[in-house]
């Protein structure tokens, strides 16, 4: 999908309304009346919604597959990026204004073929792939902008381990890699 700005816009604010609905209990988002106006939100898409305060990170929560309508998926993850993200205690109604929403609509994943650690370090694009990381039970993923915190290959990769639920040293166990691109959206403030 090409993100014009009036299509940021849209799902910028359908974020915003659906953690402020969930704050004060009003309804503000009218489903209908979006999805006849642009009807682009009923095709299926892949989301993750983002919650910044003062440029630290205040809660994450998306879909890496294309499950649902991109409407109810925006809404589904912005209300638990903000009140169910288990790294961090509910939204408060006083920090509402402090947040920046971003937004990263992903593509489908492909699984990349690797030999060993030395060949994944050569297929991996920091910076444009996002990755998840699967090993048995175990599964975990970074966005493409996690590479801006953590540049460094082993650093990503021992960090993504550990999200997982894994020894920082899951890569010499040769887990499945899936690789997505996203585009981000970002609030402007």
């Amino acid at each position: 999908m090409e993100l014009t700005n009036e299509k940021k816009r849209v799902l910028l604010d359908l974020a915003r309304d659906a953690i402020a609905e969930k704050l004060t209990g009003k309804k503000i988002i009218d489903k209908e009346a979006l999805l006849a106006k642009y009807p682009w939100l009923k095709e299926k898409g892949a989301a993750f919604v983002t919650l910044n305060e003062n440029r630290m990170l205040r809660g994450c929560i998306g879909s890496i597959i294309a499950h649902q309508a991109l409407i109810d998926d925006i809404i589904s993850n912005a209300k638990s990026a903000a009140f169910a993200d288990p790294r961090f205690p509910s939204l408060r109604a006083d920090e509402f204004d402090k947040i920046e929403i971003e937004i990263s609509l992903l593509t489908p994943p492909k699984e990349l073929p690797y030999i060993d650690k030395a060949d994944l370090k050569n297929k991996i694009r920091p910076g444009i792939d996002g990755v998840i990381l699967r090993l048995g039970n175990y599964q975990a993923t970074y966005l493409p902008s996690v590479w801006e915190q953590l540049p460094d290959f082993e650093a990503f990769f021992a960090t993504l381990c550990q999200k997982a639920g894994l020894a920082g040293n899951c890569l010499d166990a040769h887990p499945v890699i899936y690789t997505y691109q996203a585009q981000k959206i970002e609030e402007e403030r």
